[in-house]
């Protein structure tokens, strides 16, 4: 039988535009027709091979066909593979599959492609933070255009999870706690990977099949601890949580991931209504659906039922891949031929497969990601580098920035002068720089802040560092926080002695940089946190740093929100450059020597301590609300030892220029159904800095049928403004913006008054009224 990639007769109508890089691919009736008359010629085997994704390990290039996995390429038991990185080593695979298999059926190639390829960008908390989507989406293309190159065309992203507790240490992979902003990032990634023109989505061989995750209600864990259970209602669900999945599923992702937890008692990988019934019956969803990691073995675990039970629910459910379980590739015949399943099942789970591929243009030209030729020119070059730098500084957030004793202006931004000392064990760490799910990562490539500085500064500032102390005094805990090859050489030296180096050297500097914080694997998966603050050698360093008199500014690595009412209270200058990427070390340079002006704005609030969480801007008021700003009233609801209040609130961030707004005017004062308002307000930049500033609107619904959040995000804009200049910025406000899902899940907007609430964060608000008619 004729290989079907050199089938001629086949139905497709694409062809191969290689000066371009473009592939016109067929209609979707073509596609139909195609895969009708290949799935014909296959066997219930080879149908069930296609739903299979085992993880490859490193294979060495030439080394494939006595791989692990090599057996069952031929023998079209795998559908895809993952976790294999070179263009050279997946080619060498695709060709196993594609000329050694009875129908020669190619694989699709996936990677944890989290924030960037080679060339990284911020943790995706941290790119939440520019609010700058035309940035997020680029960050994304860029990312798309490195892994195609190198092989690969699906990734598992975006992570679209809400979370609003921060011991959770996946928030690092997320967009913070606004489903608003979520569903914005999650839409602007998936345009940025699989291309932003949705009629030509997947055409070029440098875009890639999305991945959203993880559905669903992931970021819901109890106590913040990875993989716990998650229980809420309804209502919550599609009000709070589920709106990123849904806008990125409008902005036509290729694929699901399902999540590890359960919903509504059922996990999620076994559950029919999320996956059936939701996602594509009210949602519409035309792709596939793949298992997390291990994800229907995990169901054991659960408590439904041995592998084979679990495998035939999850197919029933709607589950098209098994990731590595093996569940559906050693079990589903069994089960068909006890009638546990149906040959539907199965043929339906195969076709999206098929499909899948089909719109990859793998079925007309299988090495479509598999041009040698593009590493070297598409990789980790000079100009991915330069938007990697710009878009890193964007993300910082600047948390504070006053004057010393007896100054007049504040602390930053630096001068290119003097000496300046980096101290603390983040200071010269390159491994850590990229930041968790940076899997692809050359971890000594990138400078560490120490390096980078030194190098930006040569023939202006010297430069000089200490390590001060170690990441934390327990070395069990350092261990387990700098896994994966992050690892930041522990010490063996004492407490004491690494903190004299560190204050010899602070004699020696006219300003100090405290680099200090999480280590990259403190967040991310299977990395939560119940103490949030700076490690304890850490904050011993930063005290006796501040003791010297010299002026410092704490340097804030974190893939979350941290407690830091003391360093508030005591540090002059904190800037939070999360992990900022391969470009991070540059991009620190320029905002705290003022070569660029910060404009990060929080996207997760950030608690006073552990005990206020979860804490979130979008709260409902109780029956006995404490007043803003109040602190304490008994029969209120409110803490006895701290008031109910975030250190930072969601939206916050502070510039090198400030910025004023005027008060809301409304175009007009009603609502109607077929009608809008204009809500406008004249923004100023008062200060002596060109700057960006991102103006927030926000909405409260006064009252509904069902109680509604104090305020929710309903717009956004990122606007750069010279220093004196002033601009009118407005937003348009439609009954949609009103909507929500009501007791009996509709999701209306219904009549009353409104306030419409314009500020630079979520608790700095100018406002107006409105009435819905």
């Amino acid at each position: 039988m004729k290989k079907l990639f050199k089938n001629t007769t086949c139905l497709l109508a694409a062809a191969m535009l290689s000066t371009s890089g473009i592939q016109a691919q067929g209609t979707p009736r073509d596609m139909d027709r195609f895969i009708d008359d290949l799935m014909k010629k296959m066997t219930v085997e080879e149908k069930i091979g296609q739903l299979n994704l085992p993880v490859t390990g490193e294979i060495v290039t030439g080394q494939a066909k006595s791989s692990g996995v090599a057996n069952q390429i031929v023998q079209s038991r795998v559908g895809g593979l993952f976790g294999l990185k070179g263009v050279d080593r997946i080619r060498e695979l695709q060709q196993l599959a594609v000329e050694k298999s009875r129908l020669g059926i190619p694989l699709i190639f996936g990677l944890d492609v989290i924030h960037g390829y080679e060339t990284v960008f911020p943790i995706p908390l941290g790119l939440s933070c520019t609010w700058d989507l035309e940035a997020i989406e680029q960050s994304a293309r860029i990312a798309a255009t490195e892994a195609s190159a190198d092989g690969i065309a699906w990734t598992f992203s975006p992570m679209v999870d809400i979370s609003r507790d921060p011991r959770w240490g996946r928030v690092s992979e997320g967009n913070g706690e606004d489903p608003f902003l979520g569903g914005a990032i999650a839409q602007a990634m998936v345009r940025g990977y699989q291309g932003s023109n949705p009629d030509q989505q997947l055409t070029r061989n440098d875009q890639i099949m999305a991945c959203v995750k993880h559905y669903a209600l992931y970021g819901a864990a109890e106590a913040g601890r990875d993989y716990n259970t998650v229980d809420m209602s309804r209502q919550r669900m599609f009000n709070e949580y589920l709106y990123p999945y849904q806008a990125a599923v409008d902005a036509g992702v290729g694929s699901v991931m399902a999540s590890f937890n359960e919903v509504d008692g059922v996990p999620a990988t076994a559950n029919r209504w999320l996956m059936t019934d939701l996602l594509r019956g009210q949602w519409g969803f035309q792709g596939f659906v793949v298992t997390d990691y291990t994800g229907i073995a995990e169901m054991v675990q659960h408590g439904i039922g041995d592998l084979q039970t679990v495998s035939a629910r999850a197919l029933n459910a709607g589950i098209d891949m098994d990731m590595v379980s093996d569940g559906f590739a050693s079990t589903l015949k069994k089960s068909l031929d006890e009638g546990k399943v149906s040959m539907e099942a199965i043929d339906q789970a195969c076709r999206r497969m098929l499909e899948a591929k089909y719109k990859l243009g793998l079925f007309d030209d299988p090495y479509k990601y598999c041009d040698t030729k593009r590493p070297a020119r598409d990789i980790f070059n000079k100009e991915h580098r330069a938007t990697a730098r710009r878009i890193a500084a964007s993300s910082f957030v600047l948390l504070k920035n006053q004057p010393m004793q007896g100054k007049a202006e504040p602390i930053l931004p630096l001068k290119k002068q003097g000496t300046v000392a980096v101290i603390g064990p983040l200071g010269n760490t390159r491994s850590n720089m990229p930041g968790t799910w940076s899997v692809a990562a050359r971890l000594d490539a990138y400078p560490s802040l120490y390096e980078g500085l030194k190098e930006m500064l040569a023939g202006k500032a010297e430069v000089l560092w200490a390590k001060g102390s170690n990441l934390m005094s327990d070395a069990s805990y350092e261990e387990r926080a700098t896994m994966f090859g992050r690892s930041l050489n522990r010490d063996q030296r004492t407490d004491q002695q690494l903190l004299d180096e560190a204050l010899a050297t602070a004699v020696r500097a006219d300003v100090i940089i405290a680099a200090l914080g999480e280590s990259s694997e403190m967040s991310g998966e299977s990395s939560s946190r119940s103490e949030l603050g700076i490690p304890d050698t850490q904050r011993a360093l930063l005290e006796a740093l501040l003791a010297t008199g010299k002026p410092v500014v704490l340097t804030l690595f974190t893939g979350r929100p941290l407690t830091l009412c003391w360093e508030q209270e005591h540090v002059p200058a904190i800037l939070n450059v999360w992990f900022g990427g391969s470009e991070a070390a540059y991009a620190i340079g320029d905002v705290l020597f003022g070569d660029v002006n910060p404009s990060g704005k929080l996207t997760m609030s950030f608690p006073k301590n552990v005990g206020q969480i979860p804490i979130y801007y979008a709260h409902k008021n109780t029956g006995r609300p404490l007043a803003e700003g109040h602190w304490f009233e008994k029969f209120r609801s409110n803490y006895l030892d701290v008031d109910n209040e975030p250190l930072y609130p969601f939206g916050y961030g502070l510039s090198y220029t400030t910025f004023q707004y005027s008060d809301v005017s409304l175009s007009s004062q009603t609502l109607t159904a077929d009608s809008s308002i204009t809500a406008t307000v004249t923004l100023t930049n008062n200060g002596q800095r060109d700057g960006a500033e991102v103006v927030q609107l926000y909405i409260h619904d006064l009252v509904g049928s069902s109680t509604r959040p104090v305020r929710e995000l309903r717009g956004f804009q990122k606007v750069f403004l010279k220093a004196g200049e002033s601009r009118q910025i407005t937003f348009q406000i439609t009954p949609d913006l009103l909507r929500y899902y009501n007791y009996e899940l509709q999701h209306v907007a219904e009549p009353g008054d409104f306030d419409v609430m314009i500020g630079g964060n979520s608790q700095q608000l100018k406002s107006a009224r409105f009435t819905l008619k």
